[in-house]
């Protein structure tokens, strides 16, 4: 069996992937750091009825692949404004 060349051919291919698969498993071990968010505590005062505004930090970096991007808008925007609907009336039998 030792012998056998696709198994010699198999041995190679998985020590040329090595690198990069644990490369791969670095990046995605620090792309996990942190901590859940919301915390257990969090969800557990939740659950007792406190509110929260804002969650403690996850300790985790922003993600570099994401773009916060607000469209430019005209110097004369405005917006409709709706009034009440108009009520209609009966025409009166005189």
């Amino acid at each position: 069996m030792a012998d056998d060349p696709a198994t010699e051919n198999a041995r190679k291919a998985l020590a040329e992937a090595k690198p990069a698969t644990e490369k791969m498993k670095q990046d995605f071990a620090e792309r996990m750091k942190g901590k859940p968010t919301p915390t257990q505590e969090e969800n557990d005062l939740a659950a007792l009825g406190a509110h929260f505004t804002e969650h403690e930090a996850d300790g985790s970096d922003p993600d570099p692949n994401i773009r916060h991007v607000e469209a430019s808008k005209p110097q004369d925007y405005k917006t409709r404004q709706m009034g009440a609907a108009p009520t209609h009336r009966a025409p009166s039998r005189e």
